[in-house]
């Protein structure tokens, strides 16, 4: 008994030890303790805590949506109905994308005979439950019977006819294939050029498939120029760049809300379309006025060629024909005016890429009869524009209605008589509410007519404030190039002086210098004195502007020291320092010195204006300080390092992360932050250039402050030089560009783009692999294309980040080659760019972007290659 007394005691004080100083340990001492124990325990003691876990915690439930694979969970839930299904769907998000799938609700719907009148697109979601909802509200029911007879039965066996009918159908459509294929290889072995290699012209042909381009050199202009217009014919014509399916979407926002206003509307076969140009004024309202079931596209007037207007309009049918199609855009009684530098009218109505528009226009209309292109534009009231309907008659071999314009207003004419049969009321009833147009016009009548009296009532302002501009202008260049004193000896100038002023004071420009006899020296001695009275004047104005913006300079810096620098160095006293001492002094050293050079230089202006007089200079003062710009010049030589000192602080340095939240952007700091704030001396020298030149101008020539006045304006003027170059590094758009002025020359377009390097040009196409090496942009001129590098850069101090282009290359347009790159799994809207020297392997991230691209630069180079 004593013995085993004696060993339970001990073992209940080491007990009570251990668990005492469990209880003063860390979280951290803890698990180590608990991790070893565990450790050393044998297995029938880690099952004991296992079954002590087991009982006092409860394993949690587990989702078998989760556990199990996705098919055999779509299998445990098509055991349930469509209540069940539906109620389901309300646990979690997870359950109701599982129990929304298309194959639980389409053997639901087939069963009563619910069909889906269209198919779905691959990215659409819970359409069939939709349908079964849609269906069993308005209890379109069938049984399994009639649903037999209506749509037969899935998977049954077809009669031997159709059968037959289905084989003699495919094998002719082989055949054509094949007699068109073979034609189109025939074709462009015609094309060949004939001193190409068996391998080039192999490859050639097949531009499609194969991206790989050798360089094109020594190649006469004849031979360049059919080597380019070859690789345009090989571009993609189709409504799709990348031969992939594509979901029916507008290219713009106005079309897609027109879609989502009237989604309940039945999907119809030959819908009505209508362009609307973005031209026509407050377009919102005609968007607005656009009937159900009539499909808008808006386009954009600049920017846009034929070939990307027509795509537009092949996307928004979606392999379906147009009943009738509406163009509202600009233009006379001669011309449409379709799209900048694109005027539909006699001279250019036979042009091929102007034929070929309406051609393929034609035919996405239906070949039903009752169908029309309606033009808004009256063309009906001329003899011009009637010539253009019979030539686009004849092109399309549609029929054409336009207004014969006989009502008169701002777009007015829409609402005359139109040229054709009109069946079903006006074409404008056809496409628009009657109301909402009506609203429409009256307020571009409205909005015509106050442009009209803008016009009219501003018209005397701006020509009598030109009148004033020029007679100053004229009058300051004068006073500047003769002095008072040769005024005053020659007399033949004091007199057309005099009588040039009084002219100008008149307003009147009618009357011819008529005295000549007389001189007039009191009246240029009146003169002469109220001029010096408006110089001084104006001196003293700008010089207390001077000092005024002066005081406002030196309190931002001294803003600086005491809303930062003060609290960081009484820190570093207290021995709770937030920045290193060593910090401090990188940041703030340069600017403590800028401040007490412009104090100085505050005081002295504050002196000099005190005792102020016609006479006194200022600058001296100005020749003086900048002596002392060397403290300038150390800051602006250590501004990169400061800016990346501070960033650097604010990353690794929690306190001073929290001591710049706590004071930037603050009532103090005018809401500027602590690199703002250092931006102030770059800024405040172009102010001195402004002050400078506006006291020089105000000083008369005799003055003594005149010299120092232009001495200053040299030093300023060379100094703010320095610090573009040094800080603001200010270079063109594209650095290194060589000179792209030249006469006729315009810039068409701008395309951000991402090359590409191929690694495995040996392999197949489509399973070929492309590095990404940087980003591009392309710079399309008219007769050149320039590629840079493209580089954004964030400043500290700027919202908006800094984009910076390298040039690389030029290329002229005659000479350069585009070959498309059909889509894979490893790149997508791709294309080819080949030089003389070099090609580029180009990517655009929008499919739509790059089929715009490709017809602007297509149809820039054919313009380009007819020039040359």
């Amino acid at each position: 008994g004593f013995p085993s007394y004696t060993e339970f005691t001990l073992f209940e004080e080491r007990l009570s030890l251990i668990s005492h100083w469990f209880d003063l340990w860390t979280d951290k001492q803890r698990k180590q303790f608990i991790h070893t124990m565990l450790m050393r325990c044998s297995k029938s003691q880690l099952k004991f805590t296992q079954n002590w876990f087991a009982e006092r915690i409860p394993v949690s439930k587990v989702d078998f949506t989760r556990v199990l694979p996705r098919f055999i969970s779509l299998h445990i839930f098509s055991f349930l109905s469509p209540r069940e299904l539906c109620a389901a769907a309300q646990v979690s998000w997870h359950w109701k994308f599982i129990t929304e799938q298309d194959c639980l609700w389409v053997p639901k719907c087939v069963k009563f005979g619910w069909f889906l009148p269209y198919t779905p697109a691959d990215n659409e979601y819970s359409a069939w439950k939709r349908h079964y909802i849609a269906c069993a509200s308005s209890l379109d029911y069938f049984t399994p019977r009639q649903a037999t007879e209506i749509y037969g039965t899935l998977n049954e066996p077809k009669p031997e006819n159709e059968e037959e009918e289905e084989r003699l159908r495919e094998k002719w459509l082989r055949k054509i294939i094949q007699e068109r294929l073979a034609l189109r290889k025939k074709e462009l072995f015609k094309a060949r050029l004939p001193w190409m290699s068996g391998t080039w012209s192999s490859r050639f042909l097949k531009s499609r498939l194969q991206p790989k381009m050798k360089p094109v050199s020594n190649f006469n202009l004849a031979a360049e120029k059919q080597l380019v217009l070859a690789s345009l014919k090989t571009l993609p014509k189709r409504m799709n760049v990348t031969g992939s399916r594509s979901d029916p979407v507008l290219p713009y926002k106005h079309c897609q809300h027109v879609y989502q206003k009237h989604g309940s509307f039945a999907y119809p076969l030959e819908p009505y379309l209508v362009l609307i140009s973005s031209r026509i004024p407050a377009y919102e309202m005609v968007l607005d006025s656009i009937k159900p079931g009539v499909i808008s596209v808006l386009y954009e007037h600049c920017g846009m060629t034929l070939e990307s207007l027509l795509f537009y309009i092949e996307k928004a049918l979606d392999g379906r024909k147009a009943k009738s199609i509406g163009i509202f855009s600009d233009g006379n009684s001669r011309e449409i005016n379709l799209l900048q530098g694109c005027r539909i009218s006699i001279e250019n109505i036979l042009s091929p890429e102007v034929r070929e528009f309406w051609e393929k226009l034609g035919c996405v209309m239906s070949p039903e009869e009752g169908g029309y292109v309606d033009i808004f534009v009256p063309l009906a009231a001329s003899e011009a524009g009637m010539e253009v309907l019979s030539q686009l008659t004849q092109l399309t071999g549609m029929l054409f209605r336009t207004p014969t314009g006989i009502a008169t207003g701002s777009y007015q004419h829409i609402l005359s008589e139109w040229l054709g049969k009109q069946k079903n009321g006006p074409p404008t009833s056809t496409y628009f509410t009657e109301v909402k147009l009506q609203t429409w016009l009256r307020m571009t009548e409205l909005l015509e007519d106050a442009l009209k009296s803008v016009r009219k009532q501003m018209r005397p302002y701006l020509s009598e404030l030109q009148k004033n501009i020029s007679d100053r202008i004229i009058g300051q260049f004068m006073f500047d190039a003769t002095s008072r004193a040769k005024v005053h000896t020659n007399q033949e100038t004091a007199q057309t002086f005099t009588d040039g002023l009084a002219e100008l004071s008149k307003r009147s420009y009618v009357s011819k210098i008529a005295r000549a006899n007389e001189p007039k020296f009191e009246a240029v001695a009146q003169l002469d004195k109220k001029l010096q009275e408006d110089t001084a004047d104006r001196r003293t104005r700008i010089a207390r502007e001077l000092l005024t913006s002066e005081k406002n300079y030196v309190h931002m810096l001294q803003t600086v020291r005491d809303v930062y620098v003060a609290p960081l160095k009484a820190a570093l006293a207290s021995n709770r320092a937030i920045l290193s001492h060593a910090n401090v002094q990188i940041i703030f050293s340069d600017i403590l010195a800028v401040l007490q050079l412009n104090r100085q230089f505050l005081n002295e202006l504050t002196e000099r204006l005190r005792e102020w007089s016609p006479s006194q200079c200022l600058g001296e003062i100005f020749t003086q300080f900048g002596w002392q710009l060397q403290t300038y010049t150390n800051f602006f030589n250590n501004y990169t390092v400061i800016l990346k000192t501070i960033d650097m602080c604010r990353e690794t340095i929690p306190l001073f992360c929290a001591f710049l939240k706590r004071h930037d952007k603050t009532v103090v700091t005018n809401m500027m932050s602590l690199q703002e704030l250092l931006l102030c001396p770059s800024k405040r020298f172009e102010e001195y250039l402004n002050l400078l030149y506006a006291l020089r101008l105000h000083t008369p020539s005799e003055h003594t402050d005149r010299e120092d006045l232009t001495a200053a304006i040299k030093m300023m003027k060379q100094y703010k030089e320095y610090i573009d170059q040094q800080m603001l590094n200010a270079q063109r758009i594209i650095q290194g560009c060589p000179n792209l002025l030249e006469a006729n020359r315009y810039l068409i377009r701008i395309q951000d783009v991402t090359q590409f390097s191929c690694c495995s040009e040996e392999i197949c196409v489509s399973f070929r692999v492309y590095e990404h090496i940087r980003n591009l942009s392309l710079f399309l001129f008219n007769d050149a294309l320039v590629i840079s590098k493209r580089s954004i850069s964030y400043m500290p101090f700027e919202r908006t980040p800094k984009t910076t282009y390298q040039f690389l290359a030029a290329v002229a347009l005659h000479r350069l080659v585009v070959e498309d790159i059909p889509r894979s799994k490893y790149i997508k809207n791709a294309f080819i760019l080949q030089g003389p020297k070099r090609q580029w392997i180009c990517s655009i991230e929008d499919e739509d972007d790059k089929f715009t691209w490709l017809s602007a630069l297509q149809s820039a180079i054919n313009c380009s290659i007819e020039k040359k």
